[in-house]
């Protein structure tokens, strides 16, 4: 039987190091039958929940001790280097995808000859959004889905369920790596603009830290242009995990081996037992 977790955490560092907890005390371990990392051992959550109350509140990148021999889990400057690959159509070279191209500069048709009137969102035609929005690149169509998002929650209010920015498509079935990053849902409440990322597979000690601190400054930024509070994010995933490489160090961060938490687990259980 599958076992889902949710955990609640304050900010950003104290959700990784509660999540890398977790992972050394529940994960499961296997082999990977296929994938980037196919013949590698990995341990991994069935599927989690974690609930981020306060994102936006100390370090968005989580600082061992100056004193710990083990590095930070994401190297200083790499979130400056990492916004435009989440926030702008930029591309790279040698690269299948990035997510700033599937969030903020996706094709959406072609136009020949000239441009005829297109219906977006209800009765507004093309050329009434901003250019920053829809706009047209030689013969193609292209749309920024942030910014889409933004002018909508701007200009119809905010109560819809619609405000899906979506990176995963169909054709990913035929790439070798796929997105890892599916969509973010959006949700504004109690005057508050809160995301919900969804990572169909995702590397807790590196990947969980850096994803999560990039997905708030554009959620900082979305909230600002909109006009409202920064909110909390709400990730899942079926697939986060940590690699064998990292294990040792895991244990370390934690304290304990996951032999130790075994026998604790063990213990705990055949107290239990004897109660009842």
């Amino acid at each position: 039987m599958l076992k889902p977790i949710y955990i609640t955490a304050y900010n950003l560092t104290n959700a990784w190091f509660e999540t890398l907890y977790k992972c050394v005390e529940l994960g499961k371990n296997f082999k990977i039958d296929r994938g980037s990392n196919a013949g590698q051992d990995r341990r991994e959550f069935d599927f989690i929940t974690v609930q981020i109350t306060n994102p936006d509140e100390g370090d968005l990148i989580p600082q061992l001790s100056e004193a710990s021999p083990i590095p930070n889990p994401v190297e200083d400057g790499y979130l400056d280097s990492y916004m435009p690959y989440l926030m702008t159509g930029e591309e790279k070279e040698g690269e299948a995808y990035t997510y700033g191209q599937r969030i903020c500069k996706v094709a959406v048709g072609e136009i020949h000859n000239r441009i005829d009137p297109i219906l977006v969102i209800e009765e507004e035609r093309m050329d009434s959004l901003p250019e920053n929005v829809l706009w047209l690149e030689k013969a193609n169509l292209l749309l920024n889905q942030m910014e889409l998002m933004i002018w909508t929650y701007k200009n119809k209010g905010y109560r819809n369920n619609q405000m899906v920015l979506q990176v995963g498509q169909p054709s990913d079935m035929l790439l070798k790596d796929p997105p890892c990053l599916r969509h973010i849902d959006t949700r504004i409440q109690d005057d508050k603009l809160h995301f919900f990322p969804y990572f169909r597979s995702w590397d807790l000690y590196g990947g969980f830290p850096a994803n999560l601190a990039a997905i708030e400054l554009m959620k900082q930024y979305c909230a600002e242009q909109i006009g409202v509070e920064n909110g909390e994010i709400i990730a899942s995933s079926k697939g986060l995990h940590l690699y064998d490489y990292v294990w040792e160090i895991a244990e370390s961060i934690r304290g304990k081996t996951m032999n130790e938490f075994r026998l604790e687990q063990n213990i705990s259980y055949e107290n239990h037992i004897s109660r009842e």
